[in-house]
């Protein structure tokens, strides 16, 4: 499986603090890759690297396409879309408004496409985005991202606070990208939707990964899971 994103000894810094400490990470086309770890590992920040909204150095390549040094627009001309944590919707601007500011013409993902994945966007097509749920930011936030067409998503904790049936249609959303061909950086505390879509499992620890491999492996690792993982 060729890998579309390369990450070598990948360094970031906020101010001069220092986050990621040589990251390596690779996600081949059409994979979906769990980023795990205790809160201040440096998943988020990894996230943010990707998309050149940190200082960052080393080689972090798109293709072949050299990504570090890069402003985000230009990024996300590439085909990488990022969903953050925050959601970030336009809050005076109606779904239909979010939607269609992330479109791309004559691409794999459409408008029709986003309502078919996510009807109650479409009943809700007219109402401002800040007058949503959680869970409805969510999926706009989710839906807007993939109207733009990428082929890499970089997604930040996309079940954090929903409810059991909304996590189960976000996890039908991203399945259905997965068919399609969307390779997936998905950072999720629980991995309860990781597991859904049978995803590679990287855990970070102190801004570098410490594992990489199948949840099986993983299971099995007890100084990992002890580590890096369990709380206590």
């Amino acid at each position: 499986m060729s890998a579309p994103l390369r990450i070598d000894n990948l360094r970031a810094w906020y101010g001069a603090a220092q986050v990621l400490h040589g990251v390596n990470l690779r996600i081949g086309e059409g994979e979906v890759v769990a980023l795990v770890g205790r809160n201040g590992s440096g998943r988020s920040t990894l996230a943010k690297a990707i998309m050149g909204l940190v200082r960052c150095a080393g080689d972090m390549r798109y293709g072949d396409v050299h990504l570090v040094g890069l402003r985000p627009h230009r990024i996300a001309r590439l085909g990488i879309g990022y969903v953050p944590e925050t959601r970030d919707v336009f809050p005076a601007l109606t779904v239909r408004e979010n939607l269609l500011l992330g479109e791309r013409k004559g691409t794999r993902f459409s408008l029709s496409d986003a309502y078919g994945l996510f009807p109650v966007l479409e009943e809700r097509a007219s109402v401002k985005a800040g007058a949503l749920s959680g869970g409805e930011q969510q999926m706009l936030a989710l839906a807007r991202t993939f109207t733009g067409d990428p082929s890499l998503v970089v997604i930040d904790e996309p079940g954090e606070g929903l409810a059991p049936q909304v996590l189960a249609q976000v996890a039908a959303c991203l399945a259905a990208l997965r068919e399609r061909g969307v390779a997936m950086l998905l950072i999720e505390e629980r991995l309860t939707i990781a597991r859904m879509l049978h995803a590679r499992v990287a855990v970070m620890g102190h801004g570098a990964i410490q594992f990489d491999g199948a949840f099986a492996a993983l299971a099995q690792n007890e100084q990992v899971m002890r580590e890096w993982l369990s709380i206590g």
